[in-house]
């Protein structure tokens, strides 16, 4: 059974753990860290989920606020040796759950083409594909999602 902890941007296993993100969509992607700092650089944030098993720091992810009803999921990440268990999920329901808890009524998203395990997940837990917003509205990888809480 995980432990979700809720903390802040600040959080050292956070950092870490978004280290591990970035480089991954680096390698999935073929990009360079700095092609995409503008859109994941989260400082200052206090709506962040870190998830831990046994001790270690597996899984992470945060939100902020999209507009007034609405929040942004972001960097979601779970660390490969512990994918498959559920984690991703779990850190999804407590991130919609703090939002609701925050009287949002929406969450959106934005994941890329080349995760089709990371779109499956987000489907079974009830978002939509959209029309891309925002920053990624020109983005052709990126895919954009929403669920009502």
């Amino acid at each position: 059974m995980p432990i979700i902890k809720r903390t802040t941007s600040e959080d050292p296993d956070f950092k870490k753990l978004t280290q591990g993100l970035d480089e991954e969509l680096c390698r999935i992607y073929n990009t360079k860290q700095a092609d995409y700092e503008e859109y994941n650089r989260i400082t200052d944030l206090h709506t962040v989920i870190v998830a831990y098993r046994d001790a270690l720091p597996v899984g992470c992810g945060c939100f902020k606020k999209f507009s007034e009803n609405t929040i942004e999921l972001k960097r979601m990440f779970i660390a490969p040796d512990f994918r498959g268990l559920g984690l991703g999920s779990s850190i999804v329901r407590e991130l919609e759950s703090w939002g609701g808890e925050l009287e949002y009524k929406y969450a959106v998203l934005e994941t890329g083409k080349k995760q089709p395990e990371a779109i499956a997940m987000y489907q079974r837990l009830g978002y939509l594909i959209t029309e891309n917003f925002g920053q990624y509205k020109s983005q052709q990888h990126s895919v954009c999602m929403k669920k009502e809480l």
